[in-house]
């Protein structure tokens, strides 16, 4: 049966096609490569044994969309990673990201509502609450104000999904992800910036590696055990995982509803000291820091409730944090030591 993964040379696409292959299924990559190289192909050959198809698009550009399925007329299902993530930039340049984020889904959905049936998975994020009122969050939490550009594209992004699932023959499931780290075990694939790290782990690893001068704490005044910032961090293996197993759902058609949603997380939240000291653990080395004031934007606690997921997904996260760390500095070894 054929997966098509957009962003599937991306840091948890990537892993995502890993699952999706070793579960026997076959697998057509749609990437731009504007933030990802070709050559994680080889890493995902050297981990499964297969190579997946590979076609250069710009889901921005609606003709090619529209060749690409005529080319695959065969695809049974989408799983759509590609868009652009970082809440700064979205921030700064807000046309680029509403452009990227949303016009690449409709796109994607106007093709796929042709079909008799569809099933679609979305890349969806923790971001779409907000700060919640609550801990853990469960999906029934309001969908708060989206804090930048990004986060509103997740939201909108929900919407359409939700009005498209209404009126054609498209079943969905939204995946909002907490905090994804670490690597595959095999360090063949792992997460691979380009230019300064938007998120802590890598930029952990690079000053690990002496990359980076030092890391920056922004806030340590938070309302937490040790005042800095607790997020949800869940293994990219688990959460990969986490894919297959939805597609698997609305495949066997064992969806209830038209859309479901799903927290993916640990259910533990943890702070960024925590992982620092984490990292220092499984790493050996003493990691320089320096605390700086908070930054706008950043909400003090987000961890999630994922009783939905472990009990009607049957899907639970199963890999520590100390187990993510350390994929992620032998990752990052690997990839300076070439």
């Amino acid at each position: 049966m054929k997966i098509l993964v957009t962003g599937g040379l991306g840091f948890i696409g990537s892993h995502t096609v890993v699952e999706l292959q070793n579960e026997g299924f076959e697998v057509v990559i749609i990437d731009d490569l504007s933030n990802a190289s070709e050559d994680v192909i080889q890493g995902i050959v050297n981990i499964t044994g297969k190579k997946p198809l590979f076609e250069k698009i710009d889901l921005r550009e609606k003709a090619a969309v529209k060749d690409f399925f005529k080319k695959y007329n065969d695809v049974a299902g989408v799983i759509h990673f590609a868009a652009s993530k970082a809440v700064g930039e979205s921030v700064e340049n807000p046309l680029l990201y509403y452009e990227n984020n949303i016009s690449s889904l409709v796109y994607l959905l106007q093709e796929l509502k042709e079909k008799p049936e569809a099933s679609f998975i979305f890349s969806s994020s923790c971001t779409v609450y907000g700060q919640a009122e609550k801990m853990p969050i469960t999906e029934d939490a309001p969908v708060q104000a989206a804090m930048s550009p990004y986060g509103n594209t997740k939201q909108i992004g929900e919407e359409i999904i939700n009005d498209t699932a209404k009126v054609t023959n498209i079943s969905a499931i939204l995946l909002r992800y907490f905090n994804p780290v670490g690597a595959h075990p095999s360090a063949e694939i792992g997460e691979l910036p380009l230019g300064v790290p938007q998120n802590l782990v890598p930029f952990i690893t690079q000053t690990g590696m002496g990359l980076r001068q030092e890391l920056s704490v922004f806030g340590n005044d938070y309302p937490t055990p040790d005042g800095t910032a607790v997020r949800d961090y869940i293994h990219v293996v688990d959460l990969a995982k986490a894919h297959v197993i939805a597609l698997q759902r609305l495949l066997n058609k064992k969806n209830v509803q038209k859309v479901e949603t799903f927290n993916l997380g640990t259910g533990k939240g943890s702070s960024v000291l925590e992982v620092i000291h984490s990292f220092e653990k499984v790493s050996d080395k003493k990691l320089p820091y320096i605390i700086k004031p908070r930054r706008e934007g950043d909400i003090t606690e987000a961890y999630a409730n994922t009783d939905k997921a472990n009990n009607v997904l049957g899907w639970k996260a199963q890999l520590t944090l100390d187990e993510a760390m350390s994929s992620a500095w032998e990752w990052e070894q690997k990839v300076r030591n070439k």
